[in-house]
């Protein structure tokens, strides 16, 4: 991983509370206890990759923000965009593409 354990649990404690959630919130939605999600955020804990995996989807981050820091979106609503792209299917993709240059086209 490219960041550190301290900056790991800092990201996931920050986008925890930009999405408006408390530990114990974070934890039910993603199946581990409070103390663990304690654990990750102020202990340098790293979860298993599974727990991760519902972390990063629990509070709709990137794990590009996670895996490759140096190349982080400082915009969390384009984060955001970005992995609802990631969840669309084929079609889905080509009607936001669409959407997306009849915007650019109407500058």
């Amino acid at each position: 991983m490219g960041e550190s354990p301290i900056n790991l649990g800092r990201l996931i404690k920050n986008a925890r509370l930009e999405a408006g959630l408390t530990q114990d919130n974070l934890a039910t939605q993603v199946g581990v206890t409070p103390r663990y999600i304690m654990a990750i955020e102020n202990e340098n804990k790293y979860p298993s990759i599974q727990v991760l995996s519902k972390i990063i989807c629990t509070l709709k981050i990137s794990a590009d923000t996670i895996f490759y820091p140096e190349t982080q979106h400082t915009d969390r609503e384009k984060e955001q965009l970005i992995h609802m792209i990631y969840m669309c299917d084929e079609r889905e993709i080509k009607i936001a593409a669409a959407t997306v240059k009849a915007l650019l086209d109407a500058r």
